[in-house]
């Protein structure tokens, strides 16, 4: 299961991200985000190519909440050669705006409402929606699981595994603790999201610095996968 760092706090990109990033830099993380919303774009044009350029896959994750905003995200996410955007419910709108291009597409399941985002929808629904997305030929999906309102997060975790197949799951939002990372490597997802937990140090609370906060989310990721 892959450990996705997001430079972000409370569902916005830090402002801070580039001066962030070359500091943990050496962690050698391999998977890097950040949000559509926070900064501006030549901050987001700077982030992605230092991403990409240490070796980390990266990220994008649409929060904006209009169809309009969603789908300028999708071309800036297009146009900065993101290797996989994450978020937002316009399937149809956002692939033919990825069409031709490197970026890889993993809507929200389920019903995401306000920001920051929760998530409604019944187990059943984020199967249907799973199911259609592989159908639709998205790469998988993004699962608020741990922002759900309507159901408990593993049965979500369970109900999206079912609906994508082979398709990878990314659980995002609120994921704070050890136990949940090996409760999602036991339900079958591929990859989750940690931002907030790792900035305000909630993760590994006896520990003061942002590089001990991410070795530890590490050391527990590693330790699910047996490395």
């Amino acid at each position: 299961m892959d450990f996705i760092f997001m430079l972000t706090r409370q569902d916005r990109t830090i402002s801070d991200c580039l001066e962030l990033f070359a500091l943990i830099r050496p962690l050698r993380l391999r998977h890097v985000g950040f949000k559509d919303v926070g900064v501006d774009a030549a901050t987001l044009t700077a982030l992605a190519a230092a991403i990409r350029d240490s070796g980390a896959t990266t990220y994008m994750e649409v929060v904006s909440t209009t169809p309009e905003a969603c789908l300028h995200s999708a071309r800036i996410a297009a146009k900065l050669g993101i290797d996989m955007l994450l978020g937002g419910t316009d399937v149809a709108g956002v692939q033919a705006i990825l069409a031709g291009s490197r970026t890889r597409y993993c809507p929200f399941p389920g019903f995401p409402t306000g920001h920051p985002t929760k998530l409604g929808g019944k187990p059943q629904d984020v199967e249907a929606h799973c199911r259609d997305f592989v159908a639709r030929g998205c790469a998988g999906a993004d699962l608020l699981a741990y922002r759900a309102t309507e159901a408990e997060p593993l049965d979500l975790v369970h109900a999206a595994r079912r609906g994508l197949g082979d398709g990878r799951l990314i659980v995002a939002g609120s994921v704070s603790t050890a136990t949940q990372i090996r409760a999602l490597a036991a339900a079958g997802v591929d990859a989750f999201t940690i931002g907030s937990a790792a900035f305000d140090g909630s993760y590994a609370p006896d520990k003061g610095s942002i590089l001990s906060q991410l070795s530890a989310i590490e050391a527990d990721c590693g330790a699910v996968a047996g490395r």
